[in-house]
């Protein structure tokens, strides 16, 4: 299960909220393919999705996370990325992450339109507590792209933000 969420505290506010729920299957030795679950419960008003993805290993030890999603109301989505984890010692990691959304269709109620719809650029610096538990902190410049921005642009909205992350790790 994998979830997250966006805090504005400028204005005191849930911006984003989501949950996923996948069960996972070993493809080959580093590749695994799910099959789940999402909802969101921000942006107003939430909604649900069946999901796909294809998650492992790539060359040069890239982590790699791909998914496809169909909405409720029949709109396709899907989201890339991609992590590299770099030990600084053996407690200490950097992660550095790209994640890219797309959409097949334009959805204007939430946002996003055909096409490109994001890209997020980050960084976190775990500490492992234990090998399946590591607190981190980071931050985020995430930028709407494409068609996506210039309706946002248009509508007022902030195309960029960049954030500090913090969250905690951990897997049984």
């Amino acid at each position: 299960m994998e979830s997250e969420g966006e805090f504005a505290l400028d204005e005191d506010q849930v911006e984003e909220a989501g949950a996923e729920l996948f069960y996972t299957r070993t493809l080959s030795t580093f590749w695994d393919v799910q099959v789940g679950l999402r909802h969101d419960f921000e942006p107003d008003p939430s909604r649900s999705f069946l999901a796909l993805g294809l998650q492992g290993l790539a060359p040069l030890w890239l982590e790699m996370d791909l998914k496809a999603y169909v909405s409720e109301d029949g709109n396709m989505s899907a989201s890339v990325e991609a992590e590299y984890e770099l030990l600084l010692t053996q407690r200490l990691q950097l992660s550095p992450r790209l994640e890219a959304g797309f959409s097949a269709q334009d959805v204007p109620e939430y946002e996003t339109w055909q096409g490109m719809t994001d890209l997020t650029l980050g960084a976190r610096l775990l500490y492992h507590i234990r090998r399946k538990l590591a607190p981190y902190i980071g931050v985020t410049w995430s930028r709407k792209i494409g068609e996506t921005a210039h309706n946002v642009d248009k509508e007022g909205g902030d195309v960029d933000s960049a954030a500090f992350v913090a969250g905690v790790r951990f897997w049984f």
